[in-house]
């Protein structure tokens, strides 16, 4: 069911964005390097990679620049244009094709790179390969300032691995026992809100049981409206462990 759903819905989509999504692809190819799609490996359902598609938004060598294929606020190798696509997310719309092809859903967790894939504890990694990986979902809901929040730390990338990593990890993991139609609806319903109310904490009120976050997330500005008690980061291990957040 959840297939012929994004079947439906995700045509339904191209031909109304078709007249937002002609013009983007003049743009682009009119300004920074040229290019309208950019194609990257992602790690898809039961480990295989997928190229998925996204509008062109950062100079084409970035993989081998800076923070590799991690983004920070700011990000020096995003062009212009690219900005404001990835502010208002239309960079991924072409994500759309992925899903009639069948290599996405809708909703279900985001796809990763391999380097950013690896950084999820195992336990994770082995629950969300059992699902296709979606366009958007409650990882994408909840880390939807996940560039911001890299730019606060003084060490990104680590940051990115023993905090934001693991916790989302928890909440992928959450999705994949909790999939179905009554959360599919819910979650294409909470990500349009979010889309127009971006400080929205409803993710909070309407998901029940969600992992909460590790206190350094929450000090650091992440997981608006999360409850005060939740998971804290073993550095050794890189594993999850329920404790108290120091919620500011």
């Amino acid at each position: 069911m959840q297939r012929l759903f994004d079947i439906i819905l995700s045509f339904i989509a191209l031909a109304i964005l078709s007249p937002l999504l002609v013009p983007v692809a003049v743009v682009l190819r009119m300004t920074g390097e040229g290019e309208v799609f950019y194609v990257q490996q992602r790690v898809g359902r039961g480990g295989r990679s997928f190229g998925l598609f996204k509008f062109a938004t950062m100079l084409k060598n970035s993989p081998n620049l800076g923070t590799g294929t991690v983004t920070v606020k700011d990000d020096p190798r995003v062009l212009p244009v690219g900005r404001f696509l990835r502010r208002t997310k239309i960079n991924e719309l072409p994500q759309l094709i992925n899903i009639l092809k069948g290599d996405m859903s809708i909703i279900g967790p985001r796809p990763q790179t391999h380097r950013c894939f690896d950084a999820f504890p195992a336990e994770a990694q082995a629950e969300i390969i059992k699902v296709r990986p979606g366009l958007s979902g409650v990882g994408s809901i909840v880390f939807r300032d996940e560039e911001v929040l890299m730019h606060v730390s003084s060490e990104p990338e680590r940051f990115y691995d023993t905090v934001i990593m693991p916790y989302k990890g928890e909440l992928e993991r959450w999705y994949v026992a909790h999939q179905g139609m009554g959360t599919y609806l819910l979650l294409i319903g909470l990500t349009a809100w979010v889309v127009l109310v971006p400080g929205s904490t409803a993710v909070w009120r309407f998901l029940d049981e969600l992992p909460l976050p590790p206190a350094e997330l929450v000090k650091a500005g992440g997981a608006k409206g999360a409850p005060a008690t939740g998971l804290s980061v073993c550095s050794r291990t890189g594993r999850t462990e329920r404790g108290p957040a120091e919620a500011e």
